[in-house]
């Protein structure tokens, strides 16, 4: 299979909290690895030392007054940081790189989520990503209830986290728009299933992908 990755594969995960798309990610990378991919793993926002601090201002639950344009602009930034040091050189390198969280997260949380116009977020997008967008998306789709519920049960919470059910049910609508709107990048995986099941999953289309490479 390996000598099937002519360029670096990008891909990403998505999903509301505590759809497990983190562990799916991890899970991803440890696969790959022990096929003899070269493989880097990031998150978002953060990956970087810029990215981080970034985080810390985004996820801090001290920052309730945060506007809705400020997020957006605080996600971007570390977005165009992250691309910059880590996602461009890897894909270029030829390695894999997976990202927990891409720009469709700006899209389903700020878009949908917070109400911000949809053209605003994608011309902002355009300067942030040049084009760039991950050959392959993973979806992770469950019941904004239980992922809140999930979350609560490892003590998880953010700033985000906090916000009432009807912002997250936005948020998973928005989702399954934008998963809509593009079928063939956007992997929709029922995130109600075992860790082993989802996982299994997504190496089946995962390796559907090299293989039409």
């Amino acid at each position: 299979m390996g000598d099937m990755v002519k360029k670096g594969i990008f891909i990403s995960f998505e999903g509301i909290e505590g759809s497990g798309k983190t562990i799916q990610a991890k899970l991803l990378d440890e696969f790959l690895r022990k096929k003899g991919y070269e493989v880097v793993l990031t998150e978002e926002p953060g990956g970087t030392t810029i990215g981080l601090k970034i985080r810390e201002l985004l996820l801090s639950v001290e920052h309730k007054g945060m506007t809705p344009v400020t997020e957006l602009m605080l996600y971007n930034a570390s977005r165009v940081q992250l691309i910059k040091e880590v996602i461009f050189p890897s894909i270029k390198k030829g390695d894999i790189v997976i990202t927990d969280r891409f720009n469709d997260s700006t899209v389903a949380y700020q878009g949908y989520g917070r109400g911000i116009e949809l053209n605003l977020i994608d011309s902002i997008d355009r300067i942030v990503t040049a084009g760039l967008k991950p050959d392959i998306t993973m979806l992770l789709d469950l019941d904004v209830e239980v992922g809140l519920k999930r979350n609560k049960g490892v003590n998880k919470a953010d700033r985000l986290e906090l916000e009432d059910i009807s912002f997250h049910k936005k948020v998973r609508d928005g989702y399954l728009e934008i998963a809509a709107k593009e079928p063939e990048r956007i992997k929709l995986i029922d995130a109600s299933k075992s860790i082993e099941e989802i996982h299994g999953k997504i190496v089946s289309i995962v390796s559907d992908l090299f293989l039409k490479i």
